[in-house]
């Protein structure tokens, strides 16, 4: 049973293993080395029992993961407490016109409450901004952040940041949030100092790509899982690895790598 980690300065506790889910809502435009089936719900239930069975209570979803939200709005069910969720605000998708990205207020409030409906449940724990790349134009000319930080104060949500895509936009998020999301592993190590940054100013760090999007062979050594997992949580400052699959054995595997690491 894994120890859960503090998210920062917040009073959310989460497992440094979390559980990705764009695998349960959407197959479409996603970079993953195979194509796949998305899961039953029966699938998705042993999945979820497995994780956590393992200690894992973290649930990374988002508007822009399909049906995602609703199918765990419905088969979560009275399990909700037993939940850390995260999702997201800013991205929308379909397989038509792929992804669209809208951060003003009205959209982050629709958004929100769309997410409190699908996912059945009358607060989310965590919420990120799906950046589109233009991570400082976000923080500096919209009004996404000022906009959750209500949504904060009205007991909708418990801790609000960004999933980045650049260092500046990173240090950024760092310091006008509670929380940020970044990519880091082996083979991308360039917002390192997001994390430092984070550590030194009390901030909750989440961890995209660990294992390069599925792309493991790219990671070096003779157990890359592993070998990721030593190196992502040897690194003070992270709260959490977000790993998304549909194996229950790959799950069990990668917690055993992260406790291993740990």
């Amino acid at each position: 049973m894994m120890t859960q980690n503090k998210l920062g300065r917040t009073e959310i506790r989460v497992s440094p293993i979390g559980l990705g889910t764009v695998k349960f809502g959407r197959n479409a435009q996603v970079n993953y080395p195979l194509p796949f089936q998305l899961p039953s719900d029966d699938a998705i239930l042993t999945l979820l029992k497995v994780a956590a069975d393992l200690g894992i209570n973290l649930l990374d979803t988002a508007p822009a993961y399909g049906v995602s939200e609703e199918r765990l709005g419905k088969l979560l069910k009275n399990e909700r407490q037993h939940w850390i969720i995260s999702t997201k605000v800013g991205e929308e998708f379909d397989e038509k016109s792929g992804s669209q990205f809208d951060f003003s207020e009205k959209a982050t409030r629709h958004s929100i409450e769309r997410s409190l409906k699908r996912l059945q449940t009358d607060y989310l724990d965590i919420v990120l901004v799906h950046s589109n790349g233009e991570d400082k134009k976000i923080i500096e000319e919209t009004a996404i952040l000022s906009t959750l930080a209500e949504l904060k104060k009205q007991g909708l949500l418990r801790a609000f940041g960004l999933s980045t895509k650049t260092l500046e936009g990173g240090l950024l998020a760092v310091d006008h949030s509670d929380v940020v999301m970044v990519t880091y592993n082996p083979i991308h190590t360039t917002e390192q100092p997001v994390i430092a940054h984070a550590h030194q100013k009390g901030k909750g760090v989440l961890i995209k790509k660990a294992l390069a999007s599925g792309h493991v062979q790219k990671i070096p050594g003779d157990n890359p899982v592993l070998s990721a997992m030593r190196f992502i949580l040897q690194e003070p400052g992270v709260s959490s690895i977000i790993l998304g699959t549909l194996n229950p054995l790959h799950l069990q595997y990668n917690v055993q790598c992260a406790n291993a690491a740990l």
